[in-house]
């Protein structure tokens, strides 16, 4: 595939897109005034507005009559694209931050990670454990989100990093949304709407080049069968480099089909295939230390160490294999009552081994002696070298091999009737998921050699991989567990809920509601050598109770005021797939849940026709019994600690002028830990919450009628410092990022364009841990050439 990919997007190389981009010939393609801004695949599909869509738009019946409109980047009346939550963002009475395809196509957006730059408040962590965990790992607010993405409202349990070929948009839900959701969401949720069929034949391809070696290719086709059948499929390759980051590459291809039946009709049914596969080198990032007589900790590139860096070896991979199908079935029993039903199946397949660098006393006493040749960084954990001199001996994240599988089911009714002179949208359903994970560790039979921290060497020959079970001596020894091989873990749970929107006035009204779920879930670990550590089996059961309530005035169709208060429950054992050991006695197991409970208030504004979108919100977000990651492992565990992230949210987006589109968001956050048992925590910020971020895009189409037209944009994301520990001894660094666009339409099929990101090649630290960050990549340019018909 990779060897395809290349010889088809070579070509398209920066040199060539900037040479084909300065000699070329444009004919007319839009049209003026209100069209100047619409880009001509949206242009295209509004030759088609009226026909059928599989993607669902939730109508409020007799309540509210809401339909999608406003211009590109002013989402207040994007439909969120769930059943549960039937409102579109302006009505709905919580943070809801929105990345419309739009915004991802002029900033050529080839990621879930990458879309969610333009989301204040979300930041990403290396994904670790005793196990080893990668993937997408996000944080909402500062607070762990692994567990909180969705797909068109259904979870994703797999733990691999997700490209964003079939995403249409992306949605940040922000707050504790366990009503909806189910258990978890203590900072939100992130739901991803995919791309569906529609009755309005569509046929696209990308090919874009650039820096890093970056190949890669998508394709997009929509086909009408009847009246009310249509067939979708997206496709995708992409092969690269990372910019800044030594011997780091991903090499991926996926493919998403589907099909539309009853499409316009009073019953639909829409069936959906995903597949991913990835081959690529995971990142475990530069370590944190701190210097002698400093004041805290800082990554050792800010004392003169290269961001390429790459401490890990030849040995290192991840391979991961991923497969989903969806059924979603839609009938609208009247013009009052219509009833969904979505069911998901996911297959997940993973084989990982990773390497993370650890700069102790004596590395950085060496370091900053001047004795730079003599630092030498442990490849594998704090107390050795690497794996394979006896259990207990070296911790460090063992290769592993995955399979991981998961059901879900959520059927819903949303109805919309009167009391007397009381309206109603009542909604209700049920929620049952089913999630199994098999590990089985492997080990080396040689020990990792140390590092240069300075000029660190790769290629360290073969270490040996053998199984846990031909090799207990190599296994890790985990406090209540002990050195076990293989481990199994299992989740289910039965959720409930039911909640109503009480409308007294045309302008107020009330929602409230609950979810009742109870989760069971079971964990094993057997293998090793048995005779010193026994197989051990460990079950747990919980049963919560969310509640939630929102006051919300609208005065016109305009603008929504609202107050919310609402509740999350994360209880233990519900990392079943992406945490390396879901139960651990002594830590987690048996605890009492996590708990949060959010307090709004917010405004939002739908103005100038439409074309300009609004929103601001003070929010107070409590979180008891936290759960936080161990520094060493980075195992999810339990405390008794109270945190608190109070803050600011501001946003806009939309049309300022014809042809110049802008969205902007503002995020002040004051964050605290108001009560621990370890005294050297409490007061302190919480970690990974910056205090100060804020995101800028704006893009303008000039002489968008004229043979010589043109596009150009740009941006710049920033986020203040962050602490790494609770205990703020440790921090990273601000980040700045400028970035840029330029395109120019051949005619209404034909586009080309480049994209420029990190244009000061500033060192960045995109994903974070307690002692270790990763560099983002460094200044790059992607050329891109597409097509649509």
């Amino acid at each position: 595939m990779s060897d395809l990919i290349r010889r088809c997007v070579a070509p398209l190389s920066v040199a060539g897109t900037l040479f084909a981009l300065s000699h070329a010939n444009a004919s007319d393609t839009i049209g003026a005034s209100e069209r100047e801004d619409a880009p001509a695949d949206r242009l295209h599909e509004k030759k088609n507005q009226k026909a059928p869509s599989a993607r669902r738009n939730f109508e409020s019946g007799d309540v509210e009559n809401l339909t999608v409109k406003g211009h590109g980047f002013n989402t207040m009346h994007q439909n969120l694209g769930l059943s549960r939550m039937p409102q579109d963002v302006l009505h709905t009475a919580q943070t809801i931050d929105v990345v419309p395809q739009e915004l991802m196509r002029q900033q050529n957006v080839k990621s879930l990670d990458e879309a969610l730059r333009n989301v204040p408040g979300v930041t990403s962590s290396i994904g670790e454990g005793a196990g080893g965990m990668n993937g997408d790992q996000f944080l909402i607010r500062g607070f762990q989100a692994q567990n909180d993405i969705y797909e068109d409202g259904l979870r994703d349990f797999g733990v691999y990093s997700r490209d964003s070929f079939s995403l249409e948009t992306v949605s940040v839900i922000k707050g504790p949304s366990s009503e909806v959701f189910g258990n978890g969401t203590t900072g939100g949720a992130i739901n991803m709407i995919t791309k569906s069929p529609t009755l309005a034949n569509r046929y696209a391809a990308e090919f874009s080049g650039g820096s890093g070696s970056y190949y890669r290719g998508t394709l997009d086709v929509n086909q009408k069968i009847n009246d009310s059948t249509a067939f979708q499929l997206s496709g995708m390759g992409d092969e690269h480099n990372v910019v800044g980051r030594d011997y780091i590459y991903s090499h991926r291809w996926g493919v998403a089909p589907s099909i539309a039946f009853g499409l316009g009709k009073r019953a639909t049914l829409v069936l959906q295939y995903m597949h991913q596969s990835e081959n690529s080198v995971p990142d475990f990032g530069v370590p944190v230390v701190t210097k002698p007589g400093a004041a805290y900790g800082q990554p050792i590139t800010a004392y003169g160490i290269r961001r390429t860096n790459f401490y890990g070896t030849n040995n290192d991979q991840n391979a991961t294999n991923d497969n989903m199908e969806t059924a979603r079935f839609t009938y609208k029993l009247n013009d009052h009552i219509t009833f969904y039903d979505d069911l998901r199946g996911g297959q997940y397949y993973r084989t990982f081994a990773a390497s993370k660098a650890t700069c102790d006393t004596t590395c950085v006493d060496n370091y900053f002696d001047g004795n730079a040749a003599s630092a030498l960084v442990a490849r594998s954990g704090p107390n050795g070298a690497g794996n394979g001199a006896g259990a207990g001996t070296y911790m460090a994240p063992l290769p592993y091999q995955q399979q991981s599988w998961s059901v879900q089911n959520v059927a819903s009714m949303v109805a919309n009737f009167k009391t007397g002179f009381l309206k109603h949208q009542l909604v209700a359903g049920f929620d049952l998921e089913r999630v199994s994970d098999r590990r089985e560790q492997s080990t080396y039979l040689k020990a990792k050699p140390y590092a240069s921290l300075v000029s660190p060497n790769p290629y360290v020959g073969n270490l040996g991989l053998v199984s846990g079970d031909s090799n207990p001596g190599g296994l890790v020894n985990l406090g209540g567990i002990g050195a076990k091989a293989n481990s199994n873990g299992y989740g289910f749970d039965t959720g409930l809920f039911l909640f109503d929107q009480i409308w007294f006035t045309d302008w107020l009204s009330v929602k409230g509601g609950f979810r009742w779920d109870r989760w069971q879930t079971t964990y094993n670990v057997t293998g090793g050598d048995v005779s010193k550590y026994p197989d051990k089996h460990f079950h747990d059961v919980s049963g919560v109770f969310n509640p939630n309530v929102s006051l919300i005035v609208t005065p016109d169709s305009h603008q929504t005021y609202y107050f919310t208060w609402a509740s999350s429950t994360t209880p233990m054992g519900m990392y079943v797939t992406n945490g390396s050991v879901p139960i651990r006695p002594g830590t987690n197991s048996f605890a009492s849940p996590e708990k949060a409970q959010l307090y709004e208030i917010g405004a939002k504004y739908s103005l100038f026709h439409d074309r300009m979108g609004f929103t601001a919100s003070l929010f107070r977000l409590d979180k008891g019994n936290a759960l936080n990651a161990d520094p060493v492992t980075g195992q999810i565990e339990s405390s008794s600690d109270r945190q608190r992230n109070q803050g600011l949210e501001l946003s806009a987006g939309g049309v300022i002028l014809p042809g110049w589109n802008v969205t902007a968001t503002y995020a002040l956050y004051d964050s605290d830990t108001t009560s621990s048992a370890t005294a050297a925590n409490r007061g302190k910020n919480v970690q990974y919450v910056p205090h100060n971020q804020a995101t800028l895009w704006t893009a303008y189409n000039a002489f968008s009628s004229k043979p010589y037209n043109f596009m150009v944009g740009g941006g710049v994301t920033w986020r203040q410092h962050v602490w790494l520990d609770a205990a703020n001894t440790v921090r990273a660094p601000a980040n700045l990022d400028f970035s840029a666009v330029i395109s120019h339409r051949f005619n209404e099929h034909w586009k080309i364009s480049m994209n420029g990101y990190n244009l000061a090649n500033r060192l960045n630290y995109q994903s974070l841990f307690s002692n270790r960050v990763t560099p983002s990549a460094g200044r790059m340019f992607l050329g891109e050439l597409s097509m649509i018909y």
